[in-house]
């Protein structure tokens, strides 16, 4: 039996439960001290060290976010049946569309709650939602959720969200190398490819799961 926590420990610790099944991922330091009230870094790290020897975390030195999430509050085993994966926007299936910065904090974005068996150990996962339907082909539709993995390269035929650099823009489509272009393809045979330089393009995410507007979900 795990040693039983006091009052400012589990304030703590609930607080990292809650931000790890809203957003996959531990918080900083910084956002615990910030959560439950506590200004000095220092303070909040002797505050982890103690709830680490009591049983209840591990912790990784030198990675910001390095927590690991052993137990509950309650004294049970931590295993979330579904995460919450941040929303952070929508993306064309058609015409290329402003994609949010990367940089940006998953704070104050929409979550969208998918079960853990969909996604399996990947981390740092994020969701958007088609606009358009150029992917209708792929069984993508106009209102549809896209689970996309952060990636920087791809493989020909993969789902990609495409940054257009000139555009500043962001779009939906297979990826295929061609020479000295990247074919951006739809799924729509009533739509045109794009054609683009690879120094004018970036990749940032490959899809690894679809959940449909009616709420089936399929990987």
């Amino acid at each position: 039996m795990l040693p039983q926590l006091n009052e400012h420990e589990q304030k703590i610790l609930k607080f990292i439960e809650r931000y790890i099944l809203r957003f996959s991922f531990p918080p900083t330091i910084g956002e615990i001290g910030k959560a439950v009230g506590i200004p000095s870094k220092d303070h909040v790290y002797r505050d982890l060290v103690g709830i680490e020897e009591k049983g209840y975390i591990e912790r990784r030195k030198g990675i910001s976010r390095g927590i690991k999430l052993l137990h509950t509050a309650e004294g049970y085993p931590f295993s979330p049946s579904t995460f919450h994966i941040p929303l952070l926007g929508r993306i064309a299936a058609g015409e290329p569309i402003p994609f949010p910065d990367g940089d940006s904090p998953p704070f104050g974005y929409e979550t969208v709650e998918v079960p853990r068996l969909l996604i399996g150990r990947q981390e740092r996962v994020f969701a958007l939602e088609v606009k358009g339907d150029s992917m209708v082909d792929a069984l993508i539709e106009d209102g549809d959720i896209v689970i996309m993995r952060p990636a920087r390269s791809a493989e020909n035929g993969e789902m990609v969200a495409a940054w257009l650099k000139e555009e500043g823009e962001t779009t939906l489509k297979r990826f295929y190398l061609e020479g000295e272009l990247v074919r951006l393809q739809p799924a729509n045979p009533t739509m045109k490819p794009i054609y683009v330089h690879p120094s004018k393009l970036e990749v940032q995410g490959k899809v690894i799961a679809v959940i449909r507007k009616m709420g089936r979900v399929r990987s």
